[in-house]
């Protein structure tokens, strides 16, 4: 390490400190602000800081099955895609209502009507020519409203074909920049693309207006949005809409074709304002529960890596503050699953301190002083951390491509917290250092050295790992196949999966929802059978809406009575209806290809990194293993899984890859480039590679269970169930990076050769190479 100026590493210091000061004020300012629910506070989802419900029906006869699942799904589409700036939209649900009923409901939203403006009203679309069939004009732009209004009514126009599509014929509709071919600018435009039906009607409307030179009208709710001039007869299926102002107004338009593209006509019946759906407590606890464990985590770094620890706890908390000050900045959605992710990503900054300062205490036990162990420690670590980091950050990239709502909010907190960590870790840990060797902090005594522990056969064991995995793995599919076929369902699935009904209760007072949670909510508990109960209270008045698992008739009717019994609540101020599941199937078909494909990638970037697929493969087996080992706890325990579930399984995959990263790391440093080993030095190597390790990997389980476990310890009753799957899935990761992944590669390496090299594992001793070389002045051959 190139030396640094005792004045330089003291003005570093001082200017970490101001940053570091005031960062941390603007943070505390930050959470003080969302704990008191103010405008400049952070964007909270719907669990923990409630928003806008709206309730459409459907106009006309009642729409079939796959028309409402078709609406619903472009419905969420419309509103991640349109309202971005409106509203936390990758945390918006989505769900049916009864038979003929739709309710969207938006976190960090608190004025129904702007945001009932900025949706619009999802209705049909209507493409209609500007004159019918006998020459009469449908349509003529008024020179007092400056709009264009039609002539007749609509059903007159669908009657005598002069409506010649409508936005079910409309396969995608997209803003964008294209290049005028007149002017060579670049200009703004919406791109149209037809089903495969409306191209071919397209084309022969649009060959008729052209040889007219008329205008083929867009209208959407009520009024003209586009009446575009055709030059040509468009084929293909695509065409463009020029002639727009800005972009903003390209975006607009492109928005009206989407949402006027939705199977069924729906009309706005009710809107409403929402509280938080966990309540109030869950976001102070969860905070609590963050503050203390992170002051454990940064006395457990001191305590075990001495004054590298102190370094990495100024670095940790500056990953903190800046964490809180980006998602503010950058409008982050914070929801449940999201608290997932940093805390995933905590455990990843902390991890990589750890890997530094454990090569760091291995150079100086070597015999290196601490200027040269610290120049060597961040080089030798930095491999594993990249690869670790990378390998995470990929899955967080296809997850927040591929994925869709609480998928993609997991996905946004993650990718922010690796980058910061890396930054944290490479940079930051390393400034910090640097300036306090300048100081004067250079005594091997602060630094430590690292211990040498007695080598662990974890090879010789790998029979008792991959019994026990099998085992509980067996015992959750045996729960899982008891419970199905004793007329239960395989998985406790809470409303967010399956559906259930919503009873709305009007009382004759306003209550808060900690004397819901700790009066109302037993009481219903009681009669529906049900411990998954969601409670949302609407802001203003004294109605609180509960979703339950679907009730029956008798059911129902016990809730009502329970309620006139305990309540005084007449039966007339009750009203139910079943709802359908706000994480669709094909919100869950989204999730499994996005979780795959991040598999796969992941996979990949292994065999690449390493050269070796057998790496990756025996990484990806432990990565399912630990996967399946949650799900068993899920079935035995009788966990409920919810939208939580999905953030659970997310993080795990990103915890136990990680982990085996750094493992697989030191086992192909070790191998300094041989490809030939016979078992017994294979078994060696493995082993000695877990050893080494091992401190690293239990200190870096240690400091992330205790975030989990705090907030399993301080956390409300939703919070908890959420906690205690990740804390076992925590565990798990370690546990299969241990005792499953090299064990697994270290069977592939003897029994799967590698096609491009050639290996040797037999137990024979090697035969003395003949080596051959050049005379040189001082060296006139070797003779051997």
């Amino acid at each position: 390490m190139k030396g640094m100026k005792r004045g330089h590493g003291i003005a570093i210091l001082v200017v970490f400190v101001l940053i570091l000061g005031l960062l941390g004020y603007y943070a505390s300012t930050v959470i003080s602000a969302t704990g008191r629910g103010d405008e400049d506070s952070l964007k909270l989802g719907l669990d923990l800081a409630g928003g806008v419900s709206i309730t459409y029906e459907a106009v006309g006869k009642t729409p079939t099955d796959e028309q409402m699942a078709d609406t619903i799904l472009k419905l969420q589409q419309r509103i991640e895609n349109d309202l971005g700036d409106e509203a936390s939209t990758t945390e918006a649900s989505v769900y049916q209502v009864g038979d003929r009923r739709i309710t969207v409901e938006i976190p960090g939203v608190h004025d129904a009507n702007a945001l009932l403006e900025a949706l619009g009203t999802p209705g049909t679309l209507y493409f209609i020519t500007q004159t019918d069939s006998e020459g009469n004009t449908n349509y003529s732009y008024n020179q007092a409203t400056g709009a264009y209004e039609l002539s007749s009514d609509i059903q007159t126009l669908i009657d005598n074909g002069s409506v010649v599509l409508t936005g079910s014929d409309v396969a995608s509709s997209d803003a964008k920049y294209r290049t005028n071919q007149t002017t060579n600018a670049s200009e703004p435009v919406v791109a149209l693309s037809f089903t495969s039906n409306g191209a071919k009607i397209f084309a022969d409307a649009t060959a008729k207006a052209a040889e007219a030179g008329e205008t083929i009208g867009i209208y959407y709710d009520g009024q003209f949005v586009s009446v575009p001039r055709v030059n040509e007869a468009i084929n293909g299926g695509e065409a463009v809409i020029e002639g727009m102002a800005s972009f903003e107004e390209a975006e607009k338009l492109a928005s009206y074709i989407r949402i006027g593209g939705l199977d069924i006509e729906l009309e706005e019946i009710q809107s409403e304002v929402v509280g938080a759906q966990l309540g109030s407590d869950a976001l102070s606890t969860s905070f609590k529960a963050a503050a203390i464990g992170l002051a454990l985590v940064m006395v457990f770094l001191i305590a075990v890596y001495l004054f590298p620890g102190f370094i990495a706890s100024l670095a940790l908390a500056l990953y903190t503050v800046l964490t809180i000050s980006i998602l503010f900045l950058f409008d982050v959605t914070l929801t449940l699953p999201g608290i997932a992710g940093i805390i995933l990503s905590i455990g990843m900054a902390v991890d990589a301190n750890v890997i530094i300062f454990t090569r760091i205490r291995e150079e100086v036990a070597a015999g290196k002083n601490v200027k040269a162990a610290v120049e060597t420690g961040f080089h030798k670590a930095m491999s594993a951390i990249v690869d670790g980091n990378i390998t995470t950050l990929i899955a967080a990239a296809v997850l927040g491509v591929l994925g869709s709502g609480t998928v993609k909010g997991f996905a946004v907190t993650l990718a922010l917290g690796v980058v910061l960590s890396m930054f944290t870790a490479l940079l930051i840990t390393r400034l910090l250092m640097k300036a306090f060797l300048a100081i004067g902090v250079t005594s091997p005594k602060a630094y430590g050295k690292a211990k040498a522990f007695k080598l662990i056969d974890f090879i010789g064991k790998k029979a008792i790992f991959f019994a026990l995995s099998i085992v509980v793995i067996g015992a959750g599919i045996i729960a899982m196949v008891a419970h199905g076929a004793m007329g239960d369902r395989a998985l406790n699935y809470s409303l967010e999966f399956l559906g259930g009904t919503s009873t709305t209760v009007t009382f004759d007072q306003e209550y808060s929802l900690e004397e819901i949670d700790g009066q109302i909510v037993p009481i219903i508990s009681d009669v529906t059978g049900d411990n998954d109960i969601q409670v949302q209270k609407v802001d203003g008045g004294n109605t609180v809406i509960f979703k339950t698992k679907t009730l029956p008739l008798e059911k129902r009717e016990e809730f009502n009575a329970a309620m006139e019994k305990n309540f005084g609540v007449a039966e007339d101020h009750i009203s139910s209806e079943n709802i359908s599941s706000t994480v669709s199937g094909e919100m869950r078909r989204q999730s499994i290809i996005a979780v795959l494909v991040a598999v796969l990638l992941m996979l990949v970037y292994i065999w690449i990194r390493f050269k070796d697929l057998r790496f990756a493969s025996s990484a990806v087996i432990a990565l399912f293993h630990d996967v399946l080992v949650v799900l068993a706890l899920y079935a035995l325990a009788r966990i409920t899984v919810g939208s939580a579930f999905i953030a659970c399984m997310l993080t795990v995959i990103g915890y136990s890859i990680n982990d085996t990263i750094v493992i697989f790391d030191r086992i192909r440093e070790s191998m300094a480039g041989r490809t030939s080993f016979n078992r017994e030095e294979l078994t060696e190597l493995c082993n000695t590679s877990l050893t080494n390790t091992l401190s690293r990997s239990l200190s870096t389980s240690f400091t992330t269970a205790i975030t989990v476990l705090m907030l399993l310890i301080l956390g409300v009753s939703s919070i908890r169930e959420f906690a205690l799957p990740l804390l076992a899935g925590v565990i798990v990761g370690t546990y299969s990076s241990v005792c499953l992944a090299t064990e697994l590669w270290f069977l592939m390496k003897l029994h799967i050769k590698n096609r491009h090299k050639k290996e040797d594992y037999s137990n024979k001793p090697k035969k003395a190479k003949k080596v051959h070389e050049k005379a040189t002045k001082e060296n006139q051959g070797i003779l051997v």
